[in-house]
C-alpha cells in the first residue's frame, strides 16, 4: 500500500510540473510576441512620423532651389533685356546720326545746286555752257606761305590745284586726263580736264585764297578739246 501511494504521489508531482512548465512556457511566448509586436509598432511608427518631417524638409529645399533657379533665370533675363535694350538705343543713335549726316550732306548739295548760276555758252565757241557758284569754298591747303603758283607735277601746290578742279566738277581724280593747267594771272589758274572717254570736258578757273587754298570760280564744259 505504501509503495502504491508513493508512485502515485511521485506521478501527481511530475503531471504538475509538466503542467505548470507548459503554462510558464506559453507565458513566455506570449510576452515575447507581445514584445515584438510592441516593438514592431514603436519603430514603425516612428518612421511613420519622421517620414513626413524628411518630405516636408525635401519639398522646403526643392522650393530654396525653385526659387533660387527662378530668379537667377530672372535676373538673366533682365540682363539680357537691359542689354539689348542698350544695343538697340545705341543703334537707334547711330543710326539717327548716320541719317542726321546724310541729311546735312544732302541739304549741302541741294544749297550748292539753288546757287549754281548756269549760262548757255561762254568765253569761246567751244563752250556749251558755263557754270558760276558763289558756294564754292576754297579745298584747303598745307602750304604756309605762296608767293606765286607752281606749275609742277611733283609740288604739293599742283596736287591742290587738281583738287579744286574735282571739287568743282566732280569728276574722278584718279581717272581724269589733265589737258592742261597754267597761269591765268595774278593767283590764278585754270585747267582743262577730261573723264577718260570725253562724256565730260571742263575748264576750270581758280583762284588762291590765303590760308585756305585753292577755290574753284567758274567752269566751263566744253563741247571739244
Amino acid at each position: 500500500m505504501n509503495n502504491t501511494d508513493n508512485g502515485s504521489s511521485r506521478y501527481d508531482k511530475r503531471s504538475k510540473r509538466k503542467k505548470t512548465n507548459i503554462i510558464l512556457n506559453g507565458l513566455i511566448g506570449v510576452v515575447i510576441l507581445l514584445i515584438i509586436v510592441v516593438g514592431t509598432i514603436i519603430f514603425s511608427g516612428g518612421k511613420d512620423e519622421n517620414q513626413p518631417a524628411d518630405s516636408a524638409a525635401n519639398e522646403e529645399v526643392n522650393k530654396e532651389e525653385t526659387s533660387k533657379e527662378n530668379n537667377s533665370d530672372e535676373k538673366d533675363d533682365a540682363t539680357d533685356e537691359g542689354s539689348q535694350e542698350g544695343n538697340s538705343e545705341e543703334n537707334k543713335d547711330n543710326e539717327e546720326n548716320k541719317d542726321e549726316e546724310t541729311n546735312e550732306e544732302e541739304n549741302n548739295e541741294e544749297e550748292v545746286k539753288e546757287e549754281e548760276i548756269v549760262t548757255e555758252g561762254g568765253s569761246s565757241a567751244d563752250v556749251k555752257r558755263t557754270v558760276e557758284n558763289p558756294a564754292w569754298q576754297p579745298v584747303g591747303t598745307v602750304q604756309d606761305d605762296h608767293p606765286t603758283a607752281v606749275y609742277d607735277q611733283s609740288h604739293v601746290d599742283w596736287d591742290e590745284m587738281l583738287r579744286a578742279i574735282t571739287y568743282a566738277t566732280g569728276l574722278d581724280r584718279s581717272a581724269m586726263t589733265v589737258y592742261f593747267l597754267g597761269n591765268d594771272g595774278v593767283n590764278r589758274s585754270v585747267g582743262t580736264v577730261a573723264s577718260p572717254n570725253k562724256d565730260e570736258m571742263y575748264r576750270v578757273y581758280i583762284e588762291w585764297v590765303d590760308g585756305k587754298g585753292w577755290k574753284p570760280t567758274k567752269v566751263e564744259e566744253l563741247n571739244s578739246i
